[in-house]
């Protein structure tokens, strides 16, 4: 019985994960998204699609943005094409989020979030958690201290109550 829980408890601990640090992005406004410029704070990141039957998602994580970054909550949107239905450019996707949408949270560049290609942040990810995106608008939390704090699939409404009491959680 205290080899099952001392086996146990390496397998909760390896649940820790490893703060996401040096992890960059190219910003869809040009130079450089660092994640570790956000350290001490929840980050919700988001790989979305224009295209997608979920992108209406994107009024909830303006929404979400705009309730709790006084707080310190950054949303992030990673626009990805891994599942055919982000625009042409990166200029097409973020004129359609600026006009449709009107999105002030930040945003990268069209990134891969799937398998070798994919951004080395995501990569992270799924090695330390096993967690990939299965579709457009899954969200990952990672906490003020770097872990990860949650995963969400994409019928998880940025408002919604799991989400939103995950962040709070992690607010000051």
């Amino acid at each position: 019985m205290r080899l099952f829980f001392a086996s146990f408890l390496i397998w909760v601990a390896s649940f820790a994960h490893a703060a996401p640090t040096g992890f960059t992005f190219p910003s869809i406004d040009g130079g450089e998204i660092d994640l570790t410029a956000w350290r001490g704070q929840p980050v919700l990141v988001v790989n979305t699609a224009s295209r997608c039957g979920f992108t209406n998602q994107y009024d909830g994580l303006q929404t979400l943005y705009d309730t709790y970054r006084d707080r310190g909550l950054v949303v992030l949107a990673v626009p990805s094409n891994d599942f055919r239905q982000e625009l042409g450019s990166n200029e097409d996707v973020k004129e359609f989020c600026e006009v449709n949408f009107g999105l002030d949270i930040p945003m990268t560049t069209i990134t891969p979030v799937l398998g070798d290609a994919a951004h080395p942040f995501y990569q992270w990810l799924k090695s330390e958690t096993g967690f990939a995106p299965r579709w457009n608008f899954n969200k990952v939390l990672i906490a003020p201290d770097g872990h990860v704090a949650a995963t969400f699939g994409s019928n998880a409404r940025p408002m919604s109550r799991p989400v939103t009491s995950a962040i709070t959680a992690l607010l000051d």
